[in-house]
């Protein structure tokens, strides 16, 4: 699988999330259109459809909107360069409009794809062994919370854990959460940490995915520096950027 598939795999997706078709992440101009369920979608996406999505691939910014926003987002995402429209300013604009809606920004992520020409599977100081489904019962456990969902726990697939004399101490897992593409999460637990392991079970897995020909994917917030990190220590580069907002009193 080379980066230019990998992209492909992930705009392709991503126009099915959005509604629109994957060049349109690629044009000069930015664009809008009318958010629409599709049984497709990435899984987790409960807010199908959306009210308000942005996404940034580093070209121009496609919006997937609920029709009633719809003109005042195209002023919005027209008025100002297209990474201006993730800035704090922009945020207290759109929250502004949006809580007439009883809507406001609860959703802005970073979000990594690997790069295949970097892509290797890092050492690791301890035991590794790698995890389905069936070892996964006995962990959804709060220590494990990045590393799988209980509440999603039909969609983790894959597993690597590092082990110290046979104590799990460190967990990467991943969601199989659409159809070309599973969600890496990592965690360590606080005594660990600061050692590599992160990087080593996250590049780990992101290699196995791989090797079944699916695309490893990777998510962070934008302030969580230490995942960002990881993220690029384990071979992943930036691929794009979404925001999304869903109701004021709904958790995300």
């Amino acid at each position: 699988m080379t980066n230019d598939e990998v992209m492909r795999i992930a705009m392709a997706q991503q126009a099915i999330d959005c509604g629109c078709e994957p060049e349109d992440f690629t044009r000069a101009e930015n664009a809008v259109f009318i958010s629409k369920k599709n049984s497709e979608a990435r899984r987790y996406l409960k807010n199908l459809p959306f009210f308000f999505d942005l996404v940034f691939y580093g070209a121009n910014v496609v919006a997937s909107v609920d029709e009633r926003i719809a003109d005042f987002v195209e002023d919005f995402i027209n008025s100002r360069k297209p990474y201006s429209c993730f800035d704090a300013d922009g945020i207290y604009l759109l929250n502004a409009e949006f809580a007439k809606y009883g809507k406001k920004i609860k959703f802005l992520a970073e979000y990594w794809l690997p790069d295949m020409n970097l892509l290797s599977a890092l050492p690791c100081a301890y035991e590794t062994r790698i995890l389905t489904q069936l070892d996964f019962a006995e962990l959804y456990l709060p220590q494990w919370g990045n590393a799988l969902c209980a509440d999603r726990a039909e969609r983790d697939v894959l597993g690597v854990g590092a082990y110290d004399n046979g104590q799990l101490i460190a967990l990467a897992g991943c969601s199989a959460d659409c159809g070309g593409m599973w969600q890496i999460g990592i965690d360590v637990l606080p005594e660990y940490r600061r050692q590599g392991i992160a990087a080593a079970l996250t590049s780990r897995l992101a290699v196995e995915i791989a090797a079944r020909g699916k695309v490893p994917f990777y998510c962070c917030a934008w302030a969580n520096l230490g995942s960002a990190r990881n993220a690029v220590k384990s071979g992943f580069r930036p691929a794009w950027a979404e925001m999304t907002a869903a109701d004021i009193e709904e958790n995300v």
